[in-house]
């Protein structure tokens, strides 16, 4: 999907992202938009909170897969968190946005999640 201004999604939520986590650490911006690109780019018609909320998603489940128990998953978990709260962050400004579409959003959004933990074998 593109935008109004024929851009895609993926590469909006980069520059979106590269605004908002200007004073986060060089090793967390890197790690945030190789996540948009790995991951990001497989949400259809989404806009940038819902690539920003699946690219999360998408990290966390190959951690989860790869067993994420050691401190070098660190760095990944950060970023995963920090793709989903970014989410939230773009969907607060939607024009559209209400409380309750958000507190639908959120609910979707911590029902994949959850569901990522029940998909992986111990």
């Amino acid at each position: 999907m593109t935008t109004p201004d024929g851009e895609s999604v993926a590469d909006a939520l980069e520059r979106w992202l590269s605004t908002r986590a200007e004073s986060a650490p060089p090793s967390l911006r890197v790690r945030l938009l190789d996540a948009v690109r790995d991951g990001g780019g497989q949400s259809g018609g989404a806009g940038l909170a819902d690539t920003s909320c699946r690219a999360g998603e998408s990290l966390l489940a190959k951690l989860l897969a790869e067993g994420c128990a050691s401190r070098s998953a660190a760095l990944d978990l950060l970023a995963a968190d920090a793709l989903v709260t970014y989410a939230f962050e773009a969907a607060a400004e939607l024009p559209a946005e209400t409380a309750a579409s958000v507190d639908a959003r959120a609910a979707d959004a911590m029902r994949r999640i959850a569901m990522l933990g029940t998909t992986v074998q111990p």
